[in-house]
């Protein structure tokens, strides 16, 4: 296999998560290594589906996540477990922006395979950490919103860009924090090693679709602010929370305006 598009669809649809981890990171290396490129003449995508996953953990909606507190040992299971299904959903994001849209350049292939296997090594870190405490990925319910946002951009790389990795994705830069801290308090430093790790690189994942946000919006002769804005009251209107880590989202490259325009819809909600 020569195409890099066709070895990004047979990540995205590997079921068994070892599985998806091995093929990321091969698929990643070969990259690396020039042996895959975008083939200009390869079929085009599919109609999203749903992507290869284990039969658990069983999704249901948000509002039926349980939580608990983090004051015990199943509590915290139960955060790590949380975490590291959005880290598996990130994988599969990821290879769908390879998969799906065609016709882009170079790096952006190359950034977005690279975050795959980012993201993979997080599901990994937190898989065994949740051996660790007792569990498994798939022992707790969890929810699909993440790939719900997949299906409704698929059509749109410039919608995939903007309301993935920097509102959805996003907010793990502004809720890690927090968790560290309340982790630190109960003395978890083993987990607080692992968020460190991830808070610190997914800054670079939403760099990264704002970059690509922003190229498409070149590309298309439109204004990325009014863009951003503008999707997000077709979308987000009274669903988006804060407080927001400025910082953070600053080295992601927000700017002041979009900030203002998360802050106002967070209030609003």
């Amino acid at each position: 296999m020569t195409d890099l598009h066709a070895a990004a669809k047979r990540c995205l649809d590997a079921v068994d998560p070892a599985e998806k981890l091995r093929l990321t990171r091969e698929t990643w290396q070969a990259l690396l290594a020039g042996e895959l490129t975008p083939d200009p003449h390869a079929p085009p995508p599919a109609p999203i589906g749903a992507p290869g996953r284990p039969a658990r953990p069983r999704l249901v909606p948000a509002r039926q996540v349980t939580q608990r507190g983090l004051g015990t040992p199943q509590g915290r299971a139960a955060l790590v477990h949380a975490v590291a299904h959005i880290e598996f959903n990130a994988i599969n994001l990821a290879w769908d922006a390879v998969y799906r849209f065609r016709g882009m350049p170079a790096a952006y292939y190359v950034d977005w395979a690279r975050c795959a296997d980012d993201e993979a090594r997080h599901f990994a870190m937190l898989a065994a950490r949740l051996e660790e405490l007792g569990h498994g990925y798939g022992d707790f319910d969890a929810h699909n919103g993440l790939w719900e946002m997949a299906e409704k951009t698929a059509d749109r790389d410039t919608a995939r860009m903007a309301l993935v990795p920097r509102v959805l994705e996003a907010r793990g830069l502004d809720v890690t924090p927090g968790i560290i801290d309340r982790l630190t308090r109960v003395g978890d430093m083993r987990t607080v090693a692992i968020l460190e790790v991830i808070l610190r690189e997914e800054v670079a994942h939403v760099a990264a679709g704002t970059r690509w946000f922003h190229w498409c919006c070149m590309r298309d002769g439109v204004a990325p602010r009014e863009t951003f804005i503008a999707l997000l009251r077709e979308h987000f209107t009274g669903a988006l929370r804060g407080p927001f880590n400025l910082p953070a989202r600053q080295q992601a490259g927000f700017d002041a305006g979009e900030m203002a325009a998360l802050a106002a819809f967070a209030a609003a909600g």
